[in-house]
C-alpha cells in the first residue's frame, strides 16, 4: 500500500517497497528554548535554517511543530509553513495538538500535507479527521485513547484499527492514515521497542497500512541516545516500519537507515549506500587519472 504526500513540486511515496521515508524532526520548540523563543517573537531564521540543512542531509519530508505556550500558535505554525516551503521543496507534517493550528497550517500548505495527528479519542476524531478530508491530506494516526496508553500491543493495535476504520467513515482511504504505535521510553517501560515491534507486524500484516513513529522518544533519559535510536530504527525496519519522525543531522542515525534499505532491498545496486561510503573527490581524482593516461 503506497501513501503519497506531495508539496508543490515534489511527491514523496511510503510504501513497504520502498526505501524508509525519513521526516525531519527538528522543527520543533519542544525542549528547544533558543527556539522556542525565536518563534514567539517571529524570528524564524533558525526555522529556515534547519529546514535546509535536514533536506540537504537526506530529510525526505519535514515535520513542522509550534507549540509554544501562552503563544499564538495557529499564526507561528502558519507563518512556519509559509516559510518552509519557500526555501525547500520537500512535502511536510503539519505538527500540532491543537485543532485551530492544524487548519491554519493546512490553509497555509501548498499540496497535499500529512497532518500530525488524531488519537483514537472520540473527541479528537471528530475534530481532525473532518479537516483531514476537507483539504484532502494524509493522517497520523496514533495508538491511544480515552482509556491512556496500554502495554499490551493488542490493546494499541485494536485502537489503531479502529482509527482506521474511523477514517473511512469519513472518505479517508486506508493508504493516507499512518500508524503510529506510540514509541515508549526504553528507560520506563520494559520492553518498549519490543511493543512497537509486535504492533508494527500486526498493522503491516492485518491492515496493510504503512507506520510511522517518534523515534528518538525510546531514548528519552538515557544516555547514548544515538546509538539507541540508530539501532531501534534499524529493528523497526525490519519489523516493517516504513517511516519515521527522527534527526536527520546525526550520521549515525542515518547509516542504520541506509544499512536497513540494503538489507531489506530497497537500496538498488546498493547505490545509496555507495554514494554515501564514496570518498570526498574520489570520483575527480579518478577522472584526472584516466585523463592523464
Amino acid at each position: 500500500m503506497e501513501t503519497v504526500i506531495s508539496s508543490k513540486t515534489k511527491t514523496v511515496i511510503i510504501s513497504p517497497d520502498r526505501p524508509f521515508t525519513i521526516i525531519g524532526e527538528r522543527i520543533n520548540p519542544t525542549g528547544r528554548k533558543k527556539l522556542a523563543a525565536e518563534m514567539a517573537a517571529g524570528d524564524f531564521s533558525r526555522v529556515v535554517a534547519d529546514a535546509v540543512a535536514q533536506v540537504e542531509a537526506g530529510a525526505h519530508m519535514l515535520d513542522v511543530n509550534a507549540g509554544i505556550p501562552m503563544a499564538d500558535e495557529p499564526a507561528i505554525l502558519a507563518e512556519a509553513i509559509r516559510l518552509v516551503q519557500s526555501v525547500v521543496d520537500v512535502p511536510l507534517s503539519i505538527d500540532s495538538s491543537i485543532v485551530a493550528a492544524l487548519e491554519r497550517g493546512l490553509e497555509a500548505y501548498e499540496g497535499k500535507a500529512l497532518v500530525n495527528s488524531v488519537t483514537g479519542e472520540e473527541e479528537r476524531l471528530e475534530a481532525v479527521l473532518p479537516l483531514v478530508k476537507k483539504y484532502g491530506a494524509a493522517v497520523i494516526a496514533i495508538s491511544n485513547d480515552e482509556t491512556g496508553i496500554s502495554e499490551d500491543p493488542r490493546v494499541r493495535f485494536q485502537v489503531a484499527k479502529k482509527i482506521v476504520e474511523r477514517a473511512q467513515d469519513y472518505g479517508i482511504p486506508p493508504e493516507d492514515v499512518l500508524i503510529d504505535p506510540l514509541v515508549m521510553p526504553a528507560g520506563a517501560v520494559r520492553g518498549s521497542g519490543k511493543q512497537v515491534f509486535e504492533i508494527v507486524r500486526m498493522v503491516r500484516e492485518e491492515l496493510g497500512v504503512n507506520t510511522v513513529c517518534g523515534a528518538s522518544n525510546v531514548s528519552f533519559g538515557l544516555p547514548g541516545r544515538e546509538t539507541l535510536n540508530a539501532h531501534f530504527i534499524s529493528m523497526a525496519i525490519a519489523s516493517g516500519m516504513t517511516s519515521a519522525i527522527t534527526n536527520p543531522l546525526d550520521e549515525g542515525i542515518m547509516q542504520a537507515i541506509r544499512a536497513a534499505n540494503v538489507l531489506m532491498g530497497h537500496d538498488e545496486n546498493c547505490m545509496a549506500w555507495l554514494q554515501a561510503h564514496r570518498p570526498a573527490g574520489g570520483e575527480g581524482r579518478r577522472r584526472s587519472r584516466r585523463e592523464r593516461a
